[in-house]
């Protein structure tokens, strides 16, 4: 566990290597995962900015963070005009993503939203330099809870994908063998952004 709800953590980090998630919990355990982490994102602004973390974020991998204090961050705005530039750049970024998944929870198929999270996944992995053997470290428990399905459907949709041959899960890991498949079932044209900053 990296940074856990309901907790003041004094540090804020940027992901230097790994994969980690970021995900609430409800009373009765059930998890709901909001995104998910790679090399160069911020974990931990949130708390920041508002002062307890309302979520929480848990290591897929090992995983090598980068520290800071979080009470600099002020100084930070105050005195490094392009660092917080790059900070604004990643929040927005991250609402981006948040806006996406939203609408592919919301209004894409079981099917679709399966297509679209092994998509966005792999070309976010992609875009950071992870994908080399094509593998997505999650178990389907977790694609369950990004999608807000049962397992027992979950597992029925990605076994659609598997046979249609776009992906091959693993004990703990999906590999695509197909991304543009992906991207067709998904109706998703894939990223468009631009270069992020490292902070």
């Amino acid at each position: 566990m990296i940074l856990s709800e309901g907790s003041h953590s004094a540090q804020l980090f940027t992901v230097l290597s790994g994969w980690a998630f970021r995900f609430k919990t409800l009373e009765d355990g059930r998890r709901q995962i909001l995104n998910f982490c790679l090399p160069g994102d911020l974990v931990g602004l949130q708390g920041s900015i508002i002062g307890v973390m309302d979520h929480s974020v848990e290591a897929l991998t090992p995983t090598v963070l980068c520290v800071f204090q979080r009470d600099q961050l002020g100084e930070l705005f105050k005195n490094h005009p392009g660092l917080s530039f790059d900070v604004t750049w990643l929040a927005s970024r991250e609402e981006r993503m948040l806006d996406e998944n939203l609408l592919s929870v919301g209004r894409r198929s079981a099917l679709e939203r399966a297509a679209y999270l092994l998509a966005f996944l792999f070309y976010r992995a992609r875009g950071a330099g992870l994908i080399g053997s094509k593998r997505i470290p999650i178990t389907q428990q977790h694609v369950a809870d990004t999608l807000g399905l049962s397992i027992v459907h979950t597992n029925k949709t990605l076994r659609k994908l598997s046979e249609g041959g776009l992906i091959r899960w693993h004990d703990r890991a999906c590999e695509v063998l197909d991304p543009d498949g992906l991207l067709k079932v998904a109706g998703w044209h894939g990223p468009t952004e631009s270069k992020r900053p490292l902070i």
